[in-house]
């Protein structure tokens, strides 16, 4: 590294002989990847508006607004429609390109779609605003952005195609340049190189992006997309800027740093009198980042504990967003206590799929079957549908060679997946068609594209708000800040319920204290309490079974919580998922004949689908849950008979 130092060292000096000025152009993407970053991307279109207003005055090159997990986010619990977003972000930023993130050949969901569907997609958003796409493939199989690409191209949008970096035995420099150069052919308008982890040391930073300008002839402009979980992406973005980048991705002051970027207002600083001034009003941005902490301020309770630097990202290579998912779903499997043993099973697993660069959607697939493994005890014990496409080909060429022993356990003994074939190829041609017409029996009318592709991408929760939305009954949850609480020191009021205590928990102490309750208490929904336990604000969900009624009496609630439903899971032919999830699908009938292993249902946890199998040979006796329903390890989906107990078969 003695060399790049020097040579940074003469660069410096060329520069300042010369007096060459080159301006850095800054890519904003508060309302996008930063509120996905830092408040799980739960802000309502209603609250971007404001900062949007105030991002359109500031003269940035784009701002990113779109895509990534909103299009899922905005169905699975805003209960808004998408395309109404991006339209209404576009009235308030006539001045500014609109960009978008986007997943190649998945779109914005989790596998590959047909070629008509990524040409749809595109279509409809450049008539709705959008400008620059982001397009990536998380394996860098770039066949799996081409048709993406070209779609984009001809119908005048802007392509920057994206490289995904990691850290593994196969990803050299030498592989580096050759994505590069894969993707110089395709003519993008930019190449963008990205560590959507934060795990890039500077050194090599400066040395790929040079290199991905040598090696493409400076004919394309080059910019770095770098997340700060390891608190080094504000020294790359100088080492890059020092190698010759053309531009950075950065996040408003309020929601940066650690899972996200480094700051707008940092970078805009940094660089200002220098020759790579960005021209950028500090003022201008300040006014921004005002609106930004108001939104942070609001969503707060959506904030965790992952989003901070953590240098540990440097060992596991794990984002931010992974993590939480992966916190959440052993909580609710009451295994919180294996976190670890799943942060260390993670990198077996991603070695064993190839060393894929852990970013929607091989994160996803990588880090439910880490739970997975870790939960059931035994590694690939379940597996899911995902990991079983991926070693099939139907994501794509992985960088790496696969576990041998994970692909005969699921090919079979001595065969070998085929990655020839591109995943675009073995996509559901008839999605269009068959998705088409499940959508008019929903709404009674004949289907825009634009829902049309809302299904095929998010199926079950497409037909969950376009069934409320006919109807008029979408009411989604009011967010508000946390409600105030009236406090007072513990023993001056009798009846008071503590807000503020320690608790001691298996030797453990812990500090705790209620911030706030939910105004909602609907029949047979959870009531929502906002608690930080040492610091940390979390969401508890409680269902309650019986209540106190305090000395003197009290109001009288009309309202009861009903009994029933799914039963908890008491005999050996009862099915049940390995984690929490909500029923995809029921592949089974009542009284049908079943055999040990076969696929009876899939369930859906952590935006994965998994088979869920036959615990034995039987009848299915009785089908308990139902598509849309949500189900824990612990509750019988259904219920298989032995044969020989069985009286109707007999």
């Amino acid at each position: 590294m003695v060399e790049v130092v020097e040579e940074i060292r003469e660069k410096m000096k060329e520069l300042e002989k010369k007096g060459v000025k080159k301006k850095i152009h800054i890519t904003d993407l508060t309302p996008r990847d930063g509120q996905q970053c830092k408040l799980a991307t739960r802000v309502r279109t209603d609250d971007l508006l404001p900062l949007c207003e105030k991002l359109d005055k500031c003269g940035f090159y784009a701002v990113e607004v779109w895509g990534g997990a909103t299009y899922d986010v905005c169905l699975r619990y805003l209960k808004e429609d998408p395309w109404e977003r991006l339209r209404r972000i576009k009235e308030v930023m006539p001045n500014t390109k609109l960009q978008m993130l986007f997943r190649g050949q998945n779109i914005v969901g989790y596998r590959p779609r047909s070629d008509k569907t990524v040409k749809k997609f595109v279509e409809r958003c450049i008539a709705n605003g959008m400008t620059v796409f982001r397009v990536f493939d998380s394996l860098n199989d770039n066949r799996n952005i081409e048709v993406a690409v070209k779609a984009i191209k001809e119908l005048g949008g802007e392509v920057h195609a994206e490289i995904s970096y990691t850290r593994s035995p196969v990803h050299t420099y030498e592989k580096w340049m050759e994505y590069a150069q894969e993707l110089a052919e395709m003519e993008p308008d930019w190449i963008s190189f990205k560590d959507a982890t934060g795990i890039m040391p500077p050194f090599e930073c400066y040395q790929i992006i040079k290199g991905i300008k040598e090696a493409t002839g400076g004919q394309i402009p080059v910019l770095l997309h770098n997340h700060d979980m390891s608190g080094m992406a504000t020294i790359n973005h100088m080492m890059a800027v020092l190698a010759g980048v053309d531009m950075l991705d950065t996040v408003l002051s309020p929601l940066a740093f650690g899972s996200s970027h480094p700051a707008t207002e940092t970078i805009v600083a940094a660089l200002q009198d220098t020759p790579f001034d960005t021209g950028l009003d500090l003022t201008k941005i300040a006014e921004a980042a005002e609106e930004a902490k108001k939104m942070k301020k609001k969503y707060k309770k959506y904030e965790t504990e992952y989003a901070g630097v953590n240098a540990q990202v440097l060992i596991h290579k794990i984002p931010g967003g992974m993590i939480s998912n992966m916190v959440a779903q052993l909580m609710e499997a009451n295994a919180l206590d294996k976190i670890e043993e799943a942060l260390a099973e993670v990198p077996n697993v991603e070695k064993d799929l190839g060393y894929p660069p852990l970013l929607t959607p091989s994160s996803q697939i990588v880090g439910v079957q880490a739970v997975l493994n870790v939960i059931t005890g035994e590694r690939y014990k379940t597996i899911t549908k995902e990991v079983r496409d991926y070693v099939e080909g139907k994501y794509g060429k992985p960088p790496g060679p696969l576990s041998k022993e994970l692909v005969e356990k699921i090919l079979g003994p001595g065969k070998e997946p085929d990655f020839s074939i591109r995943p675009g190829d073995l996509a559901d041609q008839q999605e269009w068609d068959r998705a088409r017409s499940e959508v008019e029996k929903i709404i009674g009318r004949e289907p825009t594209d634009e829902e049309i592709l809302l299904y095929i991408l998010f199926p079950m929760q497409a037909k969950e708000f376009l069934t409320l939305r006919e109807k008029g009954e979408l009411h989604p949850e009011p967010v508000g800040e946390l409600p105030e609480i009236a406090e007072t020191e513990a023993g001056k009021v009798v009846g008071a319920a503590p807000v503020e205590f320690e608790v001691v928990y298996h030797g453990d102490k812990f500090k705790v204290k209620v911030e706030g309750v939910s105004l909602e208490d609907q029949p047979g929904k959870p009531r929502k309490y906002y608690v930080r336990v040492d610091g940390r604000l979390e969401e508890i969900q409680l269902f309650p079974q019986r209540e106190a009624i305090p000395a003197g009496g009290g109001a009288v609630s009309t309202t009861t919580t009903t009994e029933g439903g799914i039963p908890k899971a008491t005999e050996p032919g009862d099915v049940t998922a390995p984690m929490p999830g909500k029923v995809a699908k029921i592949l089974v009938e009542e009284g049908q004949p079943v055999e040990e292993g076969q696929t009876v249902a899939i369930v859906e946890a952590m935006k994965m689908e998994n088979e869920i199998h036959a615990p034995i040979d039987g009848i299915v006796k009785q089908i308990f849950a139902k598509v849309g329903d949500q189900v824990n390890p612990d509750e019988a989906i259904l219920r298989i008979s032995p044969h020989k107990e069985d009286k109707s078969y007999q």
